[in-house]
C-alpha cells in the first residue's frame, strides 16, 4: 500500500479468479467504494483474461496466486477461482498476512477443509467472509432486526428463485469475456441428474441456506421428503428437519422477468424477503414482516448484499467489526453439502421393486 493510499484509508484488492462473477459483480460493486477500495492486481489462469479485465481499472495482472499474495499492495484478498481451489488459496492469503479475505461460495469442497480453514483463521489472526451476498443485504440485515421470536416458532421455511441465464444480466452490467464452454448433457444418465442437482443446491440455492440455517438451528436429523431436477438448471426440493419444513425451488429458463423469494411462517407470524437479480446492482432486498394482522416494511436500501459484503470486509481488515463465526461458516457448508448430497440420491434412487 502506497503512502497516499495509506492516508487515506484505501484498501488494496487482488482478485483470484477473472471470471464473470469478477467481471460483472465484483469490480462494479468495487467501482461505487472507492472511498474504501482500489483494485490493485488481478490474476487469472488465462493471461490474457486476467491482462485484458485488469486493464479496465488500471491492475497489475498475472497468473500466479504467489505473485498476488507477495504483492505489497494488495491488503485484501478476493477468491473467484473454482472452488475446487478456494481452501487451498484461502489458507495462502491466510498465511500471507492479508489482512481479510473473501472467499466465493463454497468455500470448501467438505467438512474437513472448512475445519483446516478455520484453525489457519485462528492461527493467523485474518478474518474470512464467504460470498452468501443475501447474508449481507441489508434488507434481510433490517429482517433479522425486526423479526422478533420468529426463529423460534416458524413451522415453515421456503427459497423460490425464478431467473434468466446469468449471460443475460451480466451482458448489462459489463462487456463479459470467456465464459465457462457449455455442453448438452444427457438427462437419461443418473449420474448426469446426480451431478445437476448437486450442482443447483451448491451453484444457487447455497446462496439462501444460511438463511435457512437461521431457522433451522439443528439439522442432523434432516430428511428429504422430495427432491427433482428441473432442466435445463433447477431444483425442486422438500425436506423435514425437527419440526421445520423447508422448501427450495428453483428454476433458471427463458424466462426475463426475475423473482427471488425467502419466506418464513410461523402460526402468528410470517416473513417475505424480495431480493433484487445479482447482477443488475438493483438495491437491496424488501422485507416484509406480518404479525398480528399488521405488516411493517423494510427497505429497499441503497446497496445489495455484494456491496454489503464489501463493506463488512473494509471493517474487518481495518479491526472495527467482530470477525465472523467460522463455527456458523462451517455448519452452513456442512448444512448444504448435507442437503446437496441427500437432493441428489433421492433424485436418483429406483423406486421401490425396481429390478426385481
Amino acid at each position: 500500500m502506497t503512502g497516499n493510499d495509506t492516508a487515506a484509508g484505501i484498501l488494496g484488492v487482488g482478485i483470484i479468479g477473472a471470471g464473470p462473477v469478477t467481471q460483472a459483480i465484483h469490480l462494479p460493486a468495487l467501482a461505487r467504494l472507492g472511498d474504501l477500495f482500489a483494485v490493485r492486481h488481478i490474476m487469472d489462469a488465462d493471461l490474457a483474461v486476467a491482462e485484458s479485465v485488469a486493464s479496465r481499472v488500471g491492475a497489475t495482472h498475472g497468473s500466479n496466486v504467489a505473485a498476488l499474495l507477495a504483492d505489497p499492495e494488495v491488503d485484501v484478498v478476493a477468491i473467484c477461482s473454482p472452488h475446487q481451489f478456494h481452501a487451498e488459496q484461502v489458507i495462502a492469503a491466510c498465511r500471507a498476512g492479508k489482512k481479510a479475505v473473501l472467499c466465493e461460495k463454497p468455500f470448501a469442497m467438505d467438512a474437513a477443509e472448512a475445519e483446516q480453514i478455520s484453525a489457519v483463521s485462528k492461527e493467523t489472526g485474518v478474518p474470512i467472509i464467504v460470498g452468501a451476498m443475501h447474508t449481507f443485504d441489508p434488507g434481510w440485515l433490517a429482517a433479522e432486526a425486526n423479526w422478533g421470536e420468529l426463529p423460534e416458532t416458524a413451522h415453515t421455511i421456503r427459497s423460490s428463485i425464478v431467473l434468466p441465464p446469468n449471460a443475460r444480466f451480466e451482458d448489462f452490467a459489463t462487456e463479459v469475456i470467456t465464459r465457462p464452454a457449455t455442453d448438452s448433457p444427457d438427462y437419461t444418465d443418473p449420474e448426469v441428474i446426480r451431478n445437476a442437482l448437486q450442482g443447483g443446491i451448491m451453484g444457487l440455492a447455497i446462496h439462501d441456506l444460511p438463511l435457512v440455517r437461521r431457522f433451522v438451528p439443528d439439522f442432523q436429523d434432516l430428511e428429504i421428503l422430495q427432491a427433482h431436477h428441473v432442466r435445463p438448471f433447477g431444483y425442486v426440493v422438500s425436506l423435514r428437519a425437527g419440526n421445520r419444513t423447508v422448501e427450495l425451488r428453483a428454476v433458471m429458463s427463458s424466462t426475463w422477468k426475475p423473482e427471488w423469494t425467502f419466506e418464513a411462517i410461523s402460526d402468528d407470524a410470517d416473513l417475505r424477503v424480495d431480493f433484487t437479480p445479482s447482477y443488475v446492482q438493483a438495491g437491496s432486498a424488501v422485507a416484509r414482516i406480518t404479525r398480528g394482522g399488521a405488516s411493517s416494511s423494510h427497505g429497499p436500501f441503497g446497496h445489495n448484499g455484494y456491496e454489503g459484503e464489501w463493506r463488512e470486509l473494509a471493517r474487518l481488515a481495518r479491526g472495527t467489526a467482530e470477525p465472523l463465526s467460522t463455527e456458523n461458516l462451517i455448519n452452513d457448508l456442512v448444512f448444504a453439502l448435507a442437503i446437496a448430497e441427500a437432493s441428489a440420491a433421492a433424485a436418483t434412487a429406483e423406486p421401490a421393486g425396481a429390478g426385481a
